[in-house]
């Protein structure tokens, strides 16, 4: 129980009241028997609120399964207790005490209508995850007001929500197993159709628009009809996903400001149009802070559930900040274990080393696999790697993964105005430069190899997925 606005509005008007009455009598005897009118009501307000108030039942509805960045909805219901001479609040505050890991704008939220005496009140509101992981919801609290607004008293409802936020899982869940689907949401539109794969499936007659390259002389010899062989890609292989947790990928994205850009030009700087382009870009970069891993997570899965559809056997490891290791699975029942065990992994400012996970990776492998790295490789990588790459590229086929850095790239192609932004131009340029010398000598060494930013890293991945599938190099 603590004194509310009324109250205290009452007892400063009333101490001033008090100052002007020590120099009249008149306005003693007014100030004397206004406290001592005033307080039997406020002792009342007390007790009535206190003692004869319904305190309310609260309820929480919300989904134990969420989405990394997909708001989702809450209902808090609210419920007049059984006591036969209780009454409603004038007037109440609810506060839902959420995790830390969303983003929530509704509180405190004042509820000036009350639920009657057999009904209920909904409050409904929404959530922002902004971490994967398990989270809580421990209580309610509602701030209940006197009849004359003199006292407040805290209510505490322990209503425990318990769930887990996810990798953005949107794009699986809404395409309800099509795999047309899932590639289209990634950006592919030109998918190869059954029967232009590598691995002989069975013969059938000639149909308009098929290759002259697909047809069977001999088969089209003995049934006297033109035949042609249909192919698919092969099935039974595997990948493995190697996934840096440490500090490499542990950068939050940073989508390029359109009005940057305007306002660096002479012409533009002084237009206000760029400025409102530059404000919202910045309000809309503050809005969503995602790390570079988050991106790398679920671009891996997307890849892993059109690997599953294709009939391949997914494994995944990730080193860095979290050592986490799941043997080769087959079937579409193993993307529900891959998110089960993934889905609270997250990167940490911790170091990593790109030879130890191609080593452990090289000690576990039976057989031929398709390995993904991601991470974010540097000039020296080219010397660590050097033997293990060499060693592990006669066995497996290798895919390096690194996230683009924007930043360095919107360094290097800016026109310096002064000598320190031009050293740093220079650096930028040469760092630039060097990562790129040494993709090319990986690639010389017969190690594929992928650069692209975090928003293009699914249709990417899954685009060179199908390349090695047709190609046959696997």
């Amino acid at each position: 129980m603590k004194p509310g606005p009324v109250l205290f509005t009452a007892l400063l008007c009333w101490f001033f009241l008090g100052a002007a009455a020590y120099f009249s009598e008149t306005l003693f005897f007014v100030w004397t028997f206004t406290g001592l009118g005033a307080l039997p009501f406020v002792i009342l307000d007390f007790f009535a609120l206190l003692l004869l108030t319904d305190r309310l039942k609260a309820e929480r509805s919300a989904a134990s399964a969420l989405a990394l960045g997909e708001k989702s909805s809450v209902t808090v219901t609210l419920r007049r207790t059984s006591g036969r001479f209780s009454f409603a609040p004038r007037r109440a505050r609810l506060f839902d005490i959420y995790p830390g890991s969303m983003e929530v704008s509704a509180f405190p939220a004042v509820l000036k209508k009350m639920p009657g005496k057999n009904g209920t009140l909904r409050f409904e509101y929404t959530v922002l995850p902004l971490e994967r992981g398990d989270w809580e919801f421990p209580e309610i609290q509602i701030l209940l007001s006197s009849f004359l607004g003199c006292w407040r008293l805290k209510v505490k409802h322990p209503c425990v929500s318990r769930g887990r936020t996810f990798p953005d899982f949107k794009k699986l869940a809404g395409s309800a197993g099509d795999l047309r689907s899932i590639l289209e949401q990634t950006g592919l539109r030109d998918i190869r159709k059954r029967g232009q794969g590598m691995e002989f499936m069975s013969l059938r007659e000639y149909q308009k628009g098929d290759s002259v390259k697909a047809v069977d002389w001999r088969a089209t010899g003995r049934r006297r009809k033109v035949i042609v062989r249909e192919y698919q890609e092969e099935q039974d292989q595997q990948i493995l996903f190697l996934l840096d947790s440490g500090y490499r990928l542990h950068r939050q994205e940073e989508a390029p400001l359109r009005g940057e850009a305007a306002l660096r030009d002479g012409s533009a700087a002084r237009d206000a149009l760029a400025k409102d382009a530059l404000a919202k870009d910045t309000a809309a970069k503050d809005a969503g802070r995602r790390t570079q891993f988050d991106s790398a997570l679920e671009a891996s899965l997307v890849l892993s559930w059109v690997a599953l559809k294709y009939g391949d056997s997914a494994a995944w490891a990730c080193f860095g900040a979290e050592e986490r290791w799941l043997p080769p699975r087959k079937g579409m029942s193993a993307l529900s274990s891959l998110m089960q065990n993934l889905y609270d992994v997250k990167s940490a400012p911790a170091p990593s080393s790109l030879f130890s996970a191609l080593e452990s990776a090289l000690a576990r492998l039976k057989r031929r696999t398709f390995i993904i790295m991601i991470s974010n490789f540097r000039e020296e990588d080219g010397e660590s790697l050097s033997w293990i790459i060499r060693h592990i590229r006669r066995r497996h086929l290798v895919l390096l993964v690194s996230l683009r850095e924007t930043e360095a790239e919107s360094i290097a192609k800016r026109i310096p105005v002064d000598k320190d932004e031009a050293l740093e131009t220079a650096a930028a340029f040469a760092y630039l430069a060097a990562r790129k010398r040494l993709y090319k000598t990986w690639e010389h060494m017969g190690i594929l190899t992928l650069e692209c930013t975090p928003g293009e890293l699914s249709s990417a991945l899954v685009s060179r997925y199908l390349e090695v599938k047709r190609s046959g190099i696997l």
